[in-house]
């Protein structure tokens, strides 16, 4: 029988005996890492660990509260929806659209560009939509790190968040080297004869010291590091330049272009009209352009400083995504006016473009192009930062990188060591060894968001059976993979045709079903994604879709890298979170004592009283 006044019988040695016990749970519980005993004892117990955490899945509440508060310091909320919108357009209308739609234009759709930056645009948005009902529902600095940690479990959100860290990392290095050459055209100066530093001991494509790029991704370190609020002023600033050039690039190809060069080639023998390679070509384009759209998934980073999540990212994420398909569409456009297709510059489209019609407006592309990395640079720093900082709070990394300073409310650590690892990189790699690295890492996580997207509307753990939504999820997955593969390689021809029809009937045969026998086990209280489950379906085709594109280096990479980090995994990763859960454990029993002797020490008084 339960007697209050027994159970909490005051004694003036409570709290002392209280906090004896925890401090004998703590001393009981040692660090794999201690030493080197405590090590091989962890690694002996690798089945039991990676059978405990490796699936492991965290909760909404736990990634908003516990979690987060492993950062010591808050960051500061001072985000709204128009510096989300200026920081996704700052994050993708950088380099890429300047490099990639020449070879689109020329080798793959000819005029029809313009809507393979169509068709990219909508699979970004409907990624977009993806990012966002996680984003709004769960506004912490992890973007899709936590949201596959809420669905798929820690291990495959390690994965997926060292992937996209390595690919922030490499691709911020390529785009500082980018900034050197651009800021040389634009001065007429060549940056490898004048600006970069050939040095014969090292071996081709890291051979040539990039001093420029260093300066410019140390002078961005700190930035970011100041202050979040001061980084999105500098960001608003940079991205209204850019988008004054862009529009000064617009407005010159429609003045000096002409309409016939959207249907006739320069030589009469090659392809003519708006479709020279069909239908094929548009969509091939399609996939080589969707590179100038990957940068939008840093704002959902930037989350946990947004005052009003709920409308704020929403508008954000998706109106960035809207506005930067518009002036893609225009310039791929304005390209196509004034070049017939054929005699575009896959390098250097606009460049050359303009160089024919007035010499000095490539030299004004330069400039715009150099202020168009700053952003993307920036915003994508401030990205990476935050990614590592919500891998620091899971414990999979050493949780120093997951400290926010107390002064600037910004992840110092995770800026300044990716700030430096970024530097050394691009200090002496090439720029073309750096391209063949990037991409795959992206896609892939757009999927996975994708899939997590759906996962976690029709499961709720512990009261819903994963399988059915499994079961569909590696089902349709499958049935995309099959189309990729016949549409990329399978020989031209009926045949070919036959089973891509018959794939696509089994997929949307997939989708229909799945929606009609299985119920959504939640529905979202603020924003959520239309059309479930078919927009995320359309998403994980259109992303397995374009990862058939690209080349093999990159899945090379992907396949080394994704081995590395799962021996990252296994000799470091699982033990320090199974330590970080041992820990959480002994820290939730000692509130528990704490809470017990205040409750001790109230009711005594009470009583006394």
């Amino acid at each position: 029988m339960y007697c209050p006044y027994k159970t909490f019988i005051f004694h003036p040695k409570t709290h002392i005996n209280n906090t004896k016990q925890v401090q004998k749970l703590m001393d009981h519980h040692e660090s794999s890492f201690s030493s080197f005993k405590s090590y091989i004892n962890a690694i002996s117990q690798l089945p039991y660990r990676l059978r405990r955490r490796a699936g492991c899945v965290s909760t909404t509440f736990e990634e908003t509260s516990q979690i987060r508060s492993r950062s010591g310091a808050d960051m500061r909320k001072n985000l709204r929806w128009y510096d989300l919108i200026c920081f996704g357009i700052g994050g993708m209308v950088g380099a890429g659209v300047f490099v990639t739609s020449g070879t689109a234009s020329h080798d793959k759709a000819g005029p029809a560009v313009i809507l393979s930056y169509g068709i990219a645009g909508l699979c970004a948005l409907l990624s977009a939509f993806c990012y966002t009902e996680f984003a709004v529902h769960m506004p912490v600095a992890g973007g899709a790190f936590s949201y596959i940690r809420v669905t798929f479990g820690e291990f495959t959100a390690f994965l997926v968040g060292a992937n996209l860290v390595m690919d922030y990392v490499l691709s911020n290095a390529a785009a500082a080297r980018s900034f050197t050459t651009y800021l040389g055209t634009a001065i007429g100066v060549s940056a490898d004869s004048k600006w970069r530093i050939a040095v014969s001991f090292l071996p081709k494509g890291f051979n040539q010291i990039d001093i420029i790029a260093v300066l410019i991704i140390l002078i961005l370190t700190l930035i970011i590091c100041y202050s979040t609020r001061e980084s999105s002023v500098l960001n608003m600033i940079l991205t209204s330049i850019h988008i004054v050039f862009i529009l000064f690039v617009i407005m010159i190809g429609f003045w000096k272009g002409d309409t016939k060069n959207f249907i006739e080639p320069s030589d009469p023998k090659h392809p003519g009209g708006f479709f020279p390679f069909g239908a094929p070509g548009v969509f091939n384009g399609a996939a080589l352009v969707y590179v100038s759209y990957i940068g939008y998934d840093a704002v959902s980073t930037l989350a946990e400083e947004v005052k009003n999540p709920v409308t704020d990212i929403p508008i954000g994420v998706s109106g960035s995504v809207v506005l930067v398909t518009i002036l893609y569409c225009l310039m791929a456009a304005s390209m196509s006016m004034l070049l017939p297709y054929d005699l575009i510059n896959p390098e250097s489209p606009f460049t050359c473009a303009f160089t024919k019609k007035s010499n000095w407006v490539s030299n004004v592309i330069g400039i715009g192009a150099s202020f168009g990395i700053l952003t993307s640079l920036l915003v994508a720093m401030l990205g990476q930062a935050r990614y590592i900082c919500v891998i620091g709070r899971s414990g999979v990394v050493p949780t120093w990188f997951a400290k926010v300073h107390t002064k600037t409310s910004t992840p110092v650590n995770a800026s300044v060591f990716l700030g430096i690892f970024t530097a050394i990189i691009a200090l002496f790699t090439e720029l073309n060894v750096l391209l063949n690295l990037v991409s795959i890492g992206t896609l892939f996580v757009f999927m996975m968001v994708s899939n997590a997207v759906i996962y976690r509307r029709y499961v709720s753990v512990g009261t819903t059976s994963p399988w059915p939504t499994l079961s569909f999820l590696l089902s349709f997955s499958f049935t995309c993979i099959m189309f990729t593969l016949l549409w990329w390689l399978g020989p031209p021809g009926k045949p070919k045709g036959y089973m891509l029809g018959f794939c696509s009937i089994v997929a949307v045969a997939l989708v229909q079903l799945f929606s009609h026998m299985v119920p959504q086990a939640r529905k979202p209280d603020f924003w959520g994604v239309p059309l479930m489950p078919w927009i995320p379906c359309v998403s994980i085709f259109l992303n397995i879709f374009l990862l058939g594109n690209i080349d093999s280096p990159s899945y090379v990479r992907f396949g080394f890298f994704s081995a590395v980090v799962v021996l990252v995994y296994v000799l470091y990763s699982v033990h320090s979170s199974f330590d970080g859960e041992e820990e959480g454990s002994v820290s939730q029993k000692s509130l528990e004592m704490m809470k017990e002797s205040i409750d001790i020490e109230v009711i005594t008084l009470k009583v006394q009283s």
